[in-house]
């Protein structure tokens, strides 16, 4: 016998990962910023089918490095969609002067994307 409401299974994660400059003079102010974050802001991530978003500083580089799983089916409509948002455009209007963007990023990016080499369960 068939059952009534079959489970669908759930999409796959892709893991995904970023890097980006952070002005030296504005470490603190972005901690203080990502320690306090929007309420719309996150809602919005998970909306975007974004799971287990981390931002990592490194020093004395200065580095930030996101990463975060993708639980969706079309990154690049969530991504859309995020960048469509009223709340995440002041947000990125605050958060971007704070970065410094890497000269070897791609045409388009802000944050370059990153590939992923290796993985471990």
């Amino acid at each position: 016998m068939k059952p009534k409401n079959p489970v669908k299974p759930l999409p796959p994660v892709k893991p995904m990962a970023m890097v980006i400059g952070v002005k030296p003079d504005q470490i603190a102010q972005y901690k203080h910023l990502h320690a306090n974050v929007w309420p719309e802001i996150l809602a919005k991530i998970s909306e975007c089918n974004i799971t287990n978003y981390s931002i990592f500083l490194k020093e004395p580089e200065n580095l930030l490095f996101g990463y975060w799983d993708y639980t969706g089916t079309d990154f690049a409509a969530d991504a859309a969609k995020m960048a469509d948002d009223p709340r995440t455009k002041d947000w990125w209007a605050i958060c971007m002067p704070l970065q410094e963007p890497l000269k070897t990023r791609k045409e388009g990016e802000w944050w370059a994307m990153m590939e992923q080499v290796f993985h471990h369960d």
